[in-house]
């Protein structure tokens, strides 16, 4: 894990370097923007991700939108996003995430999420392992709390998702307050105590979700499908079906 976190983080100071130009801005297949920010990044990060489990395949986005896609038939590989929320990146609000995890058995297993441009850093390798990096480069304990009594604290996010499923499931609900926040910082959210539930109706692909579901889980919450079961990772075109992030139950 401490390694993972060097590596997220010579990846992050990459990213701003880039973030403090007037950066260029393509656009994939999908029509889903991509900057050079992406593309470095991730090659900083499956380098070094290689050089660390050797033989341990690396899964990265821009190399699934480029065709360039490493075996996954082995049970343990890893997963990158090197900048998960990239219109919040082309937005400049600073919400943008670089994600790192390992997936042992469909399940992930080691998360590390950062968001250099604010400062923030999250990690965990298994069941209450879960911390947040502080001032001072310390790291501390996080996990999630029990509902409020004043209800729960509901994110969700900024550019997707199902609207009108939403305001269903919040209408079902003792809603405190409802917050929107790019990237994978909503895991974060609930996994620190701050938010209570993070429901997702919009598409999502594995390397969105697995650090900070992997955050989420040493934190004491859980991921689930609207069957109920466990979201899964290694799945056939890395795409997710739609899932309710949860702290406590």
């Amino acid at each position: 894990m401490e390694a993972v976190t060097e590596v997220a983080d010579c990846a992050g100071q990459l990213i701003l370097e880039i973030y403090a130009t007037e950066f260029d801005i393509f656009f994939k297949k999908d029509a889903s923007p991509v900057t050079v920010a992406d593309e470095r990044a991730e090659t900083l990060i499956l380098r070094d991700l290689r050089n660390l489990l050797p033989g341990i395949p690396a899964i990265g986005e821009e190399a699934v939108s480029n065709g360039l896609v490493e075996s996954s038939e082995s049970n343990t590989f890893w997963l990158v996003d090197p900048v998960d929320g990239t219109k919040e990146f082309l937005r400049r609000s600073g919400e943008f995430t670089v994600n790192i995890a390992l997936i042992h058995h469909g399940e992930p297993v080691l998360g590390v999420v950062t968001a250099p441009a604010i400062g923030q850093a999250f990690r965990a390798c298994g069941i209450e392992s879960a911390e947040r990096r502080v001032a001072g480069g310390s790291w501390r304990p996080i996990a999630v709390r029990n509902t409020p009594k004043e209800g729960v604290v509901v994110v969700s996010s900024r550019s997707h998702g199902d609207k009108e499923k939403l305001a269903s499931l919040i209408n079902e609900l003792e809603v405190h307050h409802h917050k929107t926040i790019g990237s994978s910082l909503k895991f974060c959210l609930i996994a620190e105590g701050n938010a209570d539930i993070y429901p997702r109706y919009g598409p999502t692909s594995e390397w969105d979700t697995a650090a900070g579901h992997a955050i989420l889980r040493g934190a004491g919450g859980y991921v689930l499908l609207t069957d109920g079961s466990e979201l899964k990772y290694g799945k056939m075109g890395w795409r997710n079906p739609e899932f309710i992030a949860r702290g406590a139950k």
